[in-house]
């Protein structure tokens, strides 16, 4: 049943996941604390993307900025 879920319906139960979690955290922790996490990881994530892109640091913080 569950990989039927996630091969038909994978959309739906990542979103499911993810919504419970940022409900728990939202519960626990308060909106505040959820963003900054939420924040935190987006931010880990462009910055790890970049590194396995070998992006150019410099170039990449014009990018971010709007700035060519």
């Amino acid at each position: 049943m569950f990989s039927y879920i996630l091969e038909n319906h994978r959309g739906k139960a990542i979103g499911l996941l993810l919504g419970l979690i940022a409900g728990i955290m939202v519960i626990s922790y308060g909106f505040w604390k959820t963003l900054f996490i939420f924040l935190c990881i987006i931010g880990g994530f462009l910055i790890g993307k970049a590194v396995d892109e070998q992006v150019d640091f410099d170039e990449w913080i014009k990018k971010v900025r709007g700035k060519q």
